[in-house]
């Protein structure tokens, strides 16, 4: 068989790439999430403010790592957090054994709930709002 002409490295980006500034966000979205699931204990900020900010910290750790466009590594992220609550649907912690780990429970959480969806969506169309301020050219 013959190779395509022309350069083939060319139509290929490598697959990890480091950015430091979104590993810096990563980072930060962590420690706010962590200070939310250790001293807020409420019926919004800690559901519904954290569930946006954990699909802002998978896609900030998305973009930190990955060679990933905005809109692909938004939709990674929406859809991590969307197999995570569909988990939480499945009882999965108790169905591998882990319902009495604090960590397991914590990062994956305990209980299904379909309004979550509508802030995995907020927290997807935030970044990307966020990005494409971002990139604006200045006036």
């Amino acid at each position: 068989m013959k190779p395509p002409s022309g350069n083939v490295s060319s139509h290929f980006r490598p697959l990890l790439r480091f950015r430091k500034g979104y590993a810096l966000a990563a980072a930060a979205l962590l420690a706010i999430e962590i200070l939310i699931a250790l001293l807020v204990d409420d019926s919004f900020v800690r559901p519904y403010f954290g569930d946006t900010l954990a699909v802002a910290l998978v896609y900030c750790a998305l973009r930190a790592t990955l060679a990933l466009r905005p809109f692909p590594a938004a939709a990674l992220a929406l859809a991590v957090a969307v197999v995570i609550e569909f988990g939480q649907y499945l009882h999965v912690l108790r169905l591998v054994g882990l319902e009495g780990n604090a960590f397991a429970r914590t990062v994956l959480g305990t209980g299904f709930e379909p309004r979550d969806f509508l802030a995995y969506a907020a927290g997807a169309l935030a970044v990307l709002a966020i990005e494409a301020a971002r990139t604006q050219p200045k006036a």
